[in-house]
C-alpha cells in the first residue's frame, strides 16, 4: 500500500506520446526507472534514448530516486521526450528551485511540434502529385 505522500506524479507529452510518472519523494539507494513494469534499459535499447529519459535526474543531481513510468502511444522517440517531460514537471512539484535549470535546458516544455494532416488531392501533407507539361 502506498501512502500518498511517498510520491510525486507528473504527467509528460510528445507528438501523440502520454507518459504518467511517479517520481519517489524520498531518496532512495540509487536510480531505478521501471517503464511500463520493465526495466528502462530493456524498454529503450539505445543509450540515446536512456540519456534522453535521465537528463533531467542528471541536470539537477536527482541520481538517487525511484521512477516508475507508464507510457502510451506514439513512437519510441516521442515515448522517451514524453517522460523526460513528465520527470521534469515532477522534479519542479518536488522542488520548485529546479525549475530555473531544468526551464533553461527546455525540458519543462511542451514541444507542440506533431504531424500534419494530409490534405485532399495531395499524396501526404504538403507534397504534391508529380506534374507533367506534356
Amino acid at each position: 500500500m502506498v501512502k500518498k505522500h511517498d510520491y510525486i506524479s507528473a504527467v509528460g507529452r510528445r507528438k501523440s506520446a502520454i507518459a504518467r510518472v511517479r517520481l519517489s519523494a524520498k531518496e532512495a539507494d540509487g536510480l531505478k526507472i521501471t517503464v511500463n513494469g520493465r526495466d528502462m534499459k530493456d524498454f529503450f535499447m539505445y543509450q540515446e534514448w536512456q540519456n534522453v529519459v535521465t537528463s533531467p535526474l542528471t541536470l539537477t543531481g536527482n541520481l538517487k530516486r525511484e521512477v516508475s513510468v507508464l507510457v502510451r502511444g506514439g513512437g519510441t522517440n516521442g515515448q522517451a521526450e514524453a517522460i523526460r517531460h513528465g520527470i521534469s514537471r515532477a522534479l519542479v512539484s518536488l522542488d520548485e528551485t529546479l525549475k530555473a535549470t531544468l526551464r533553461k535546458a527546455g525540458y519543462l516544455t511542451r514541444d507542440p511540434r506533431a504531424k500534419e494532416r494530409k490534405k485532399p488531392g495531395l499524396k501526404r501533407a504538403r507534397r504534391a502529385p508529380q506534374w507533367s507539361k506534356r
